[in-house]
């Protein structure tokens, strides 16, 4: 079994920073793409970002030159540092992870994490 377990969020003004981790654990031989999604009230899950396991990363519009999403791959962790944070950047926020367990490959998602922007 893998286990993905989010920290960081919290309560912060508007223009101020959070870092967001997710750690993995378990039954892990490597760990390809890494992500981080999020979902606000009343809306669908939306793509914030993704470090694939060459290093290439991806972004959402809305958020590129804010949010930087980076990956230690001997602590099989990604973050995403987000910066000069809007109130829109409110919701929960979910990682994401390709894991090969040395037999198949399986998506697995975290609990999620609050990240409330006040304005």
């Amino acid at each position: 079994q893998v286990q993905l377990v989010e920290s960081g969020g919290g309560l912060v003004q508007a223009g101020g920073s959070l870092r967001l981790s997710c750690a993995a654990s378990g039954s892990i031989f490597s760990i390809n793409a890494m992500g981080w999604y999020r979902q606000a009230p009343g809306k669908q899950r939306e793509f914030v970002a993704q470090i694939t396991g060459g290093g290439s990363t991806n972004y959402a519009d809305s958020v590129k030159g804010r949010f930087t999403i980076s990956r230690d791959n001997a602590k099989n962790t990604v973050y995403l540092q987000m910066n000069s944070l809007k109130p829109e950047d409110t919701a929960v926020y979910y990682c994401n992870e390709d894991i090969w367990n040395g037999f198949f490959r399986s998506d697995y998602w975290g609990q999620g994490t609050q990240v409330t922007v006040s304005s």
